[in-house]
């Protein structure tokens, strides 16, 4: 007989009992106490991210209810036996009385009948209970499910259920309130870490206690991927695995890089960040995986800056803990969040890229150049032509390397200082004085002023505003003026009026939004409650009834219609007009062609 292959860790070490489950003592606890108190209920569901033990925890509760002691004579314990028969038969899969069931193979209302429908009435052969463990539960279809509810209600006396899922959500609560429900939660990364060492010391194999960190935080709280990791490291050298090796056994940048590719974005350094950034890359860092790491660092250095003792995370290295807190303490929240977003988009970015370096270095490169933008209220201030912006915790981004040159699009340097006779008493928005240069904030604010009132200029009247969203082709806009709006006052830039009947609540907000993308000046649109003009839409019926009205008091019109009953006039239009379009139409004359055969 040959010897049993290989077992892969993720198997070999996995728990038999509650007192082998990692990072669930609420769950066990409360196990615990109903088999104590002989309250076991008809029906579990056991939900959680992937290997967190949803299925062994089915088991162990299987072999839990189900185990007789060594002796034969045991009840129902949390702490089964492993060693009688039916400890035993559960544990390798092969117990009559304990039916497994993957949902996700097995989705039908048939195959619920078959499995478990037709043999839920008969007894247990000998177990103490048949139990059926239904895995990825939410795979199941609807008519599966109702086909379920009433046995699940009111199961036999000698029948449990067991359910586990990864999509809770997709649970019918017809389903959920008729179990009982235990949330698996993440294991933490100091009790993964633990794990993984139990584990590699067990099977002899060196591996440093960085690498653990690593492997843990790649996990992502699941134990079954930790360990199917720590297989894969161990195996890599008979000699100490370290950090490195882990690293690019994952494609992973140090964690020391990629603070040092963070700095360098956040301090506009486009040069330096790609030098970093190919580093990594000829290191064998994966540039959607490099990424990861920068968005990770992100939203790590936001949540110290608010919760510092979140900065306390055992998978990180004291020095790279040092310069997480010193980030959080110099860069501005809104830097941070702006980071996050344009993170967020270069990764979706270098996932769909044909080549992904060149998609990340494009997104380091905008990054490095607006993360040393100066923020919304810093332009403001310099257009109103207040103070300067406060420093790196109230500004926009880090101070640029170069702290001498001026900040681009910034005052001059060489500006003179306002007048002392203004004084401080002079008002915030009062207008610049007439010497005040055009590099000045105040200069700066005129221009900009003078741009839009031009802008605005050339719409002296309502209809030009009109005839500007007709050009644009904003169909909806265009009907929802001429049928809702009853213009009360007019004058460039500004527009009051009173909607008529049917008009959308949003019109004046719509509108001087439109108007303002049309023409980069601001426009106040507002609402009056009467004084309104007639509709554009009303006035042209008006004007179509007069000539309606105007058409049927000419003879040759009523001879028409007498002669034609039930004729209608479908439409007016001007002699003049239909004279012009005639004469287009009509061919222009010609000379005769010379034939040359005429001779």
């Amino acid at each position: 007989m040959s010897e049993p292959g290989y077992q892969v860790l993720a198997r070999k070490y996995r728990p038999q009992t509650f007192a082998d489950l990692v990072g669930q003592e609420a769950m066990v606890r409360t196990l615990k106490n109903a088999f104590a108190a002989d309250r076991i209920a008809q029906a579990f569901i056991l939900t959680g991210i992937r290997g967190t033990g949803k299925t062994t925890t089915a088991r162990i509760i299987a072999k839990g209810m189900n185990c007789t002691g060594p002796g034969g004579d045991g009840g129902p314990t949390t702490d089964p036996c492993g060693t009688c028969e039916n400890c035993r038969a559960i544990a390798e899969g092969r117990h009559v009385d304990v039916l497994e069931m993957d949902a996700a193979s097995n989705t039908g209302v048939g195959d619920i009948r078959t499995q478990v429908l037709d043999s839920v009435a008969y007894a247990p052969s000998s177990a103490r209970y048949k139990i059926y463990i239904i895995d990825e539960v939410h795979m199941l279809s609807t008519s599966a499910f109702n086909a379920l509810l009433k046995t699940l209600e009111e199961p036999p006396a000698h029948v449990k259920f067991i359910f586990a899922t990864t999509e809770i959500r997709k649970v019918p609560v017809t389903v959920l309130s008729r179990c009982q429900r235990f949330d698996l939660r993440r294991i933490e990364p100091e009790d993964m870490i633990a794990l993984l060492r139990r584990i590699s010391d067990s099977e002899g194999g060196k591996i440093t206690d960085g690498a653990l960190a690593l492997l843990a935080r790649a996990s992502e709280g699941s134990a079954r991927d930790a360990t199917s990791l720590l297989d894969q490291a161990i195996g890599q050298t008979d000699a100490e695995t370290d950090a490195d090796a882990v690293r690019a056994m994952l494609g992973l940048a140090d964690r020391g890089r990629v603070l040092d590719l963070f700095d360098l974005i956040m301090r506009g350094d486009p040069a330096g960040a790609l030098e970093e950034l190919s580093g990594q890359y000829a290191a064998g860092a994966d540039p959607l995986a490099v990424l990861r790491d920068l968005a990770e660092v992100c939203h790590w250095i936001s949540v110290a800056k608010i919760t510092p003792d979140s900065a306390e995370d055992p998978t990180i290295t004291p020095d790279a803990r040092d310069r997480g807190r010193r980030m959080a303490g110099e860069l501005p929240m809104r830097v941070l969040t702006r980071m996050w977003q344009m993170l967020l988009k270069a990764l979706d970015e270098v996932a769909k890229a044909p080549n992904a370096m060149m998609a990340a270095e494009m997104a380091v490169i905008r990054m490095t150049h607006v993360a040393d933008l100066p923020a919304p209220d810093e332009l403001v201030r310099k257009l109103q032509g207040g103070p300067d912006a406060p420093g790196p915790n109230g500004g926009g981004g880090r101070p640029a390397a170069s702290q001498g040159a001026p900040a681009q699009g910034g005052p001059s340097q060489s500006a003179p200082a306002p007048s002392a006779q203004s004084g401080p008493e002079a008002p915030r928005g009062a207008a610049p004085p007439p010497s005040a240069p055009r590099g000045t904030a105040y200069g700066a604010a005129t221009a900009v002023k003078a741009q839009s009132e031009d802008a605005l200029a050339r719409y002296t009247s309502f209809e030009q505003v009109v005839e500007l969203i007709r050009r644009h082709r904003d169909v909806q806009l265009l009907l929802e003026v001429e049928s809702g709006v009853r213009l009360a006052r007019y004058s460039p830039g500004r527009i009051e009026f009173e909607p008529a009947d049917g008009a959308s609540v949003d019109l004046a907000q719509r509108l001087g939004q439109r108007l303002q993308g049309y023409t980069g000046a601001r426009w106040g649109v507002s609402v009056v409650s009467e004084g309104g003009a007639p509709t554009i839409a009303e006035e042209r019926g008006r004007q179509e009834a007069e000539l309606q009205q105007a058409a049927l008091e000419r003879p040759e019109v009523r001879a028409v219609l007498a002669a034609f009953p039930g004729a209608k006039i479908h439409q007016i239009r001007p002699p003049e007009e239909i004279a012009a379009e005639a004469a287009e139409a009509a061919l222009p004359e010609v000379e005769d062609e010379w034939d040359p055969f005429e001779d």
